[in-house]
């Protein structure tokens, strides 16, 4: 049986579907997912484009470029209401990162060890803490270039402090 999990926008006007879980779940620590929702970090299951269904009104789009790969990300949000519902990538053509706040249940979705990683560890705000046994990476997962970035682990967790990741 597909798994089938509805969200939306604060208003109404957009909603949207996914079938399947997510492909990973990423938790982002840089400064552009902390303005996009105004917190520490951005909790974004990812998933293959032909899993994500949008209804009622198309949403507007903002599209810049990323200075860490020089390519473009494309938000998604309400003209209505403002809220950001999710993100696509010139760098990872196919698929669909979504606000995971934003689901009807926000709770669904897998955080663990085999299926999600934090990204950008080195912007992570002061007081955030940086779970232990997890994948965590000081920038993105993946080089400019495409391959692996190495992750560190931790064996206890850490509260970000101003000195620390170096």
């Amino acid at each position: 049986m597909t798994q089938i999990h509805d969200g939306g926008c604060l208003c109404g006007a957009i909603r949207y579907r996914t079938t399947g879980d997510p492909i990973q779940t990423t938790i982002c620590h840089c400064t552009f997912c902390q303005r996009l929702t105004g917190s520490a970090f951005l909790v974004e299951p990812v998933f293959k484009a032909e899993a994500v269904s949008v209804s009622g009104a198309p949403p507007k789009t903002y599209e810049l470029t990323s200075a860490g790969s020089g390519k473009r990300v494309t938000v998604s949000f309400c003209g209505c209401c403002g809220t950001s519902l999710m993100l696509g990538f010139e760098r990872f053509p196919g698929y669909v990162g979504l606000c995971g706040g934003t689901f009807d249940d926000p709770s669904w979705f897998v955080r663990d060890l085999d299926a999600s990683r934090h990204i950008f560890t080195r912007k992570a705000r002061l007081g955030v803490v940086l779970p232990a046994g997890m994948p965590l990476y000081a920038d993105h997962a993946l080089a400019a270039d495409g391959g692996p970035n190495a992750p560190f682990v931790l064996a206890e967790p850490r509260v970000v402090d101003g000195s620390w990741p170096s």
